[in-house]
């Protein structure tokens, strides 16, 4: 493993109130993944979000992702911004981010929020990961998209568009893949946070996108199987939340935060 050449990570600061950290699915950002329900979240939390190497106004980075350094820039947004305490919501990749956050720093996190998410790529995610990781570095990015509309769109979601909807979609998520894309798919295929998940002990929530064709419902529920604290809740979506069903997992998030 090279070792990655320090960058200055972009952060996103929204609302006041108790903190609310949010961690990024790979090949996305912090607008990209969380936008669509910023404002909901931010209506009653400081959310602080940073945009991993390559996304967002983050420059990439020349070396390998590293999960531990990915938690702990988020931490390290969190005290720029004077918060103490805050609960964590890992989206995807963001999943793994979160439980190494809660891991390293169980004093200082509230609550854990995981959507769409994995401890570990299984072989079927890591062979989709592995597809995804050569098309883009072979400068493929039309049929990467295609590929990544059909991997991330549940069946409803996808069935529902025409045709010339998917193609206008792919030719749309082409010109916009995040430069980083290789560096966080490859984390994908290469972290494991199984070690971590009995020594979480807050209050958790695992939601399952049971129509997700990238990260399967039985890989979502193995996690939420192995945190003691974890309650599940369905989200009849794909992989893509923000975009199917974004109001019904934005009240999932906040119902949970206003529990604990």
């Amino acid at each position: 493993m090279t070792t990655p050449t320090p960058v200055a990570f972009a952060r996103t600061v929204r609302g006041s109130g108790p903190g609310l950290l949010l961690a990024h699915g790979a090949g996305g950002g912090i607008e990209a993944n969380y936008g669509p329900i910023m404002e909901g979240l931010a209506a009653r939390h400081t959310v602080v979000g940073v945009d991993y190497p390559g996304s967002g106004a983050t420059p990439k980075n020349q070396g390998d992702l590293d999960v531990d350094e990915l938690a702990e820039q988020l931490v390290a947004a969190a005290d720029a911004e004077g918060l103490d305490t805050f609960a964590v919501s890992g989206y995807s990749l963001g999943g793994p981010v979160a439980i190494r956050l809660a891991a390293r720093h169980p004093e200082r996190v509230t609550s854990l929020l995981l959507s769409a998410t994995f401890a570990h790529a299984d072989t079927r995610t890591d062979l989709a990961a592995s597809i995804w990781h050569q098309l883009f570095e072979a400068g493929r990015h039309d049929v990467l998209a295609e590929y990544l509309n059909l991997m991330a769109l549940g069946e409803p979601a996808l069935n529902a568009m025409t045709p010339a909807q998917v193609s206008g979609a792919a030719g749309q998520l082409a010109s916009a893949l995040p430069a980083g894309t290789a560096e966080q798919v490859d984390l994908v295929r290469r972290v494991d946070v199984r070690g971590d998940l009995a020594d979480i002990h807050v209050p958790a929530l695992v939601v399952v996108t049971t129509a997700d064709p990238l990260i399967s419902p039985a890989l979502q529920r193995e996690l939420a199987a192995a945190i003691p604290t974890a309650e599940v809740a369905e989200l009849p979506a794909g992989h893509l939340p923000f975009t199917e069903c974004p109001e019904q997992w934005l009240k999932l998030i906040t119902d949970f935060l206003a529990r604990h």
